[in-house]
């Protein structure tokens, strides 16, 4: 288990190197909900999202003879985009694996930032493929099963902690793979005692909620339009956090994601992907279960989805 320990280290080790992003207060969020409503703004992160985190926090450690050999990662878009630009910064070679299904605009940045990018078929495919990488002696950089990239997404919840100017009852963290929430919980855990943490996934990413209810992490099938939350399994280490530290998993559909992310843009005048809009629908059946004595904390953790991606979803779900 990752403790707070780990996360200050990382804190301090990617200091320099990623933003310290905004904890605000949201007036616009706060009256759609009828709540008091703090955001984390990570979708204003270095790379859009908290994956830079995490990202660095790997490079950093690599000694110089990996450095040398380069680094594998495969995504389902904001990874990606983060090692690609994290390794161009700290002069480290990268290869990134994604499905093609992954936003272009994540393939776009990868490739601008002098990263190796490969295309798979399926998301199983590319994490085979990023075995095989390993394999023949590069790095790899796990987007979730790392405790050094799980105590590196665990500096959001510290800097939540640190910078929430009210009291905070409840935290909705997304989850894909699960290194942000299992990293976010231990932090809030440790600074912010009797909070609750709540995950969030959407219908066809729901890798946490199946290994819950299998009592470990399993294979699942994929179908969500949500990229960034796509992961085929969790890992024991985030399967872990999760059922020692999280109060429920809820899970949403993809229009109601989307209906988030277009919420999140006309209330709280920000841009978000599906990935943390799914939080909005979610933090309404939060409220249902802890009654309205509630003050919310919503970590929004990217805003890499472009206007035309979340047009092209409002149309298909005729959303407004």
């Amino acid at each position: 288990m990752i403790g707070i320990s780990d996360i200050e280290a990382a804190a301090r080790l990617i200091a320099g190197h990623v933003v310290r992003t905004p904890t605000v207060e949201s007036p616009g969020l706060s009256a759609l909900l009828g709540v008091p409503v703090t955001a984390k703004l990570e979708l204003l992160q270095r790379t859009g999202s908290f994956k830079a985190r995490g990202a660095t926090a790997k490079l950093l450690s690599l000694s110089e003879a990996d450095r040398a050999a380069g680094v594998v990662a495969v995504s389902g878009g904001n990874h990606a985009i983060s090692v690609a630009v994290m390794a161009e910064a700290l002069g480290v070679k990268a290869t990134v694996v994604m499905a093609k299904s992954a936003p272009a605009r994540a393939v776009e940045i990868a490739e601008a930032a002098g990263a190796t990018v490969r295309l798979t078929d399926t998301m199983d495919e590319a994490f085979a493929l990023m075995a095989r990488l390993q394999a023949d002696g590069l790095t790899m950089v796990h987007p979730f099963d790392d405790p050094l990239v799980v105590a590196g997404q665990g500096t959001v919840g510290l800097e939540l902690a640190d910078d929430a100017s009210g009291e905070i009852t409840d935290v909705l963290v997304s989850i894909g793979g699960g290194a942000l929430i299992s990293g976010v919980a231990a932090a809030l855990h440790a600074r912010l005692p009797g909070v609750r943490i709540w995950g969030v996934e959407t219908v066809g990413a729901q890798a946490m909620s199946e290994a819950l209810a299998a009592g470990g992490p399993k294979p699942v099938q994929l179908s969500s339009i949500v990229s960034t939350l796509s992961a085929p399994t969790v890992s024991r280490i985030t399967y872990d956090h999760v059922t020692d530290l999280v109060t429920e998993v809820l899970v949403v559909s993809d229009a109601e994601a989307v209906q988030g992310t277009l919420d999140l843009a006309n209330h709280a005048k920000v841009w978000a992907e599906p990935a943390a809009g799914c939080l909005v629908p979610a933090a309404r059946r939060v409220l249902e279960r802890v009654g309205g004595g509630a003050r919310l904390g919503l970590v929004l953790c990217g805003g890499n989805a472009t206007t035309s991606d979340v047009m092209t979803w409002a149309e298909r779900f005729d959303l407004r």
